[in-house]
């Protein structure tokens, strides 16, 4: 099937844009079709890694999203009503910051480490 670059952008417009631009946005830390030796490359710092409230909260940029994820997690029973509680009294007295700098994109990308 053959299709031109109009129509292919038309189709697939962010796919297209990634395949246009020069910058790569995820680097190859393996090649090969072995499983394992994919497997080897994956980052072994963050591997069976569950975040945690605090790290969710660190991605906030305001009081109010923490505040939503905060609500969330205690709706599903993640976190315990007063645990929930003292979470906001913090948001609220000191701000998103006081659980830590911000997580950026692609934080545990750039923080893995390699094989």
């Amino acid at each position: 099937m053959e299709i031109d670059k109009k129509s292919f952008r038309k189709m697939f417009p962010n796919l297209s844009e990634e395949l246009e631009d020069k910058e790569s946005k995820v680097g190859i830390g393996a090649v090969g079709s072995d499983n394992g030796e994919a497997n080897n490359s994956v980052s072994k710092k963050f591997h069976n890694y569950n975040p945690t409230v605090i790290d969710f909260l660190r991605r906030c940029d305001t009081s109010t999203q923490a505040e939503t994820i905060i609500d969330y997690l205690e709706k599903r029973g993640e976190l315990t009503e007063e645990y929930a509680a003292e979470l906001r009294e913090q948001v609220k007295r000191k701000g998103v910051r006081s659980f830590g700098s911000k997580k950026e994109e692609n934080y545990y990308l750039k923080k893995g480490e390699f094989c």
